[in-house]
């Protein structure tokens, strides 16, 4: 019998599948983009059956690289964008309108008038999120205002909500399962993270009917099996379902408390293993479900820094210092350090600790000696120091001081990165020899559920770090890096942000 698995990361831009073995080893895997649809400005969709179809071109290509067939996957794990919203017919499958990205700010009015409401305080309560257009629920209180007849059709049971899993879920299974995890309800504003269950107050207050609502699962339990897929025979088991960022915590093995990882891509997303408790946070981050067990859920604190790679971007696609993002390690090593000058990111405001929107970047300490090499050593700090600051709102709200941090994501193969990384954080940065975590994870769920993998210490024995880091730099040298960068995002703050 096979054990070998099949992951679906459906991001943003792209669907990736994996084949990974049971010793986490990838087999086979493929990568389709598909088109991003930008009705009007601040407004970002994506169409349900192009998302649909870039899995099924993504899994041909993948099973056949692996020279595996595809009946002989053991199981199919599900990771995806989060908080994406997508409303559809539950006999045909038709989605009666583009998917809302998570990136849409069409509800931001709405949310304003919540907050005026006083909402805030219920909604950090009940889901560890803040009131904002980021999250699922009120971007599907306007579908159902403005798609013509969804109201009326969803009271009368007729239409499904969910978010991209649950559509995977819904068309891998021709429509005989509605379901979502726990991870991803965790991010729709309109689920009760410690009770584990919708909450029928906040589903008022945003005029959802019950009805449309996906069953809540476990991360990782067999929610069904296949049927009617092209390039797949039916009856695979799906199971092991979890966010994108959720699936990166788990694919790098952070079970226990206190584990932490970082994944580098546009922007940064920090998570920290919380256990069973769900901490309220002080600092502005977010309380997320990590993932739940039978029984047991476990929690996460949750960080995101706005730019991370975006910002090498920046200086290839906007400045012309590099030619290709991957130029910027080598140009940054061609000096000492980075001169005095300080780049603090803020290209589309400052996220936690700060949560100022009208913060501006500024290139802070430039001399007739700067150089490119300087502004683009400045670059990848200013990356590091923003962890850093999550890192240390983190600690101050979990009561705990990072131990190590695990990392992936495109911009942790940036060796320069990663060793300032662990010197302004002063700890070990360990990266794995796989940095698409987030695809393992779902795999690891996956494996979990249908019995290829024990128990998570299985999980964590075939887990390979590639490469460790560990602090080099002084404390009077930390402290200095860190006055600077104080110093200079206090210049980048708006006033307003400031107050």
């Amino acid at each position: 019998m096979s054990r070998h698995l099949l992951a679906i990361d459906q991001g943003t831009t792209g669907s990736t599948v994996m084949i990974v073995s049971d010793a986490a080893v990838v087999l086979g895997r493929a990568t389709r983009e598909f088109r991003q649809h930008f009705p009007e400005p601040g407004l970002v969709e994506h169409d349900p059956d192009e998302i649909w179809a870039s899995v099924l071109d993504a899994l041909a290509e993948a099973t056949k690289q692996a020279g595996v067939r595809a009946q002989d996957c053991a199981g199919i794990g599900i990771t995806n964008q989060r908080e994406t919203t997508l409303l559809w017919d539950r006999q045909t499958g038709k989605a009666v309108h583009r998917a809302i990205v998570w990136q849409d700010r069409r509800t931001s009015g709405r949310c304003a008038e919540l907050k005026a409401k006083g909402l805030s305080p219920l909604v950090a309560e009940r889901t560890g999120l803040v009131l904002d257009p980021y999250f699922s629920g009120t971007k599907l209180e306007w579908l159902l205002d403005h798609v013509d007849g969804a109201r009326a059709r969803a009271e009368a049971s007729e239409l499904a909500f969910g978010t991209v899993d649950s559509f995977l879920v819904h068309r891998l299974t021709s429509g005989d399962v509605h379901v979502t995890d726990v991870t991803n309800a965790s991010r729709t504003m309109l689920f009760d993270i410690h009770r584990g269950a919708w909450d029928d107050e906040l589903l008022g207050h945003l005029r959802v009917p019950r009805g449309l609502l996906p069953e809540v699962c476990g991360s990782a339990e067999v929610v069904g099996r296949t049927r009617g897929v092209a390039g797949l025979p039916d009856g695979i088991p799906v199971g092991g379902i979890a966010g994108d960022q959720q699936s990166a915590l788990f694919g790098q093995t952070c079970f226990a408390v206190g584990e932490a990882k970082c994944t580098y891509g546009t922007g940064a997303f920090l998570l920290m293993n919380t256990g069973t408790q769900a901490i309220r946070s002080r600092n502005g981050l977010l309380t997320t479900i990590a993932w739940r067990f039978g029984n047991k859920t476990t929690y996460a604190l949750e960080g995101s820094s706005f730019v991370a790679g975006s910002a090498v971007q920046w200086l290839r696609d906007q400045l012309g210092i590099i030619k290709k993002a991957s130029d910027v390690e080598a140009l940054a090593a061609s000096v000492e350090n980075s001169g005095g000058v300080t780049f603090v990111s803020a290209l589309t405001g400052l996220g936690a600790p700060y949560w100022d929107a009208d913060a501006r970047g500024l290139i802070t300490g430039l001399t007739r000696g700067s150089s490119a090499a300087h502004i683009a050593r400045a670059t990848l700090e200013g990356i590091a120091f923003q962890i850093a600051d999550l890192a240390r709102a983190m600690s101050e709200d979990a009561g705990r001081k990072l131990s190590r941090l695990r990392v992936d994501g495109g911009a942790s193969q940036n060796d320069l990165l990663m060793s300032f990384q662990s010197d302004v954080l002063d700890v070990a940065i360990d990266r794995p020899s796989n940095v698409e975590t987030t695809a393992l994870g779902a795999a690891y769920l996956a494996g979990l559920a249908t019995g290829v993998f024990a128990d998570t210490q299985a999980i964590t024995r075939a887990h390979r770090v590639d490469k460790t880091w560990t602090p080099r730099m002084t404390e009077s040298e930390r402290a200095k890096h860190l006055a600077r960068w104080k110093e200079a995002v206090s210049r980048a703050r708006s006033r307003q942000g400031e107050s």
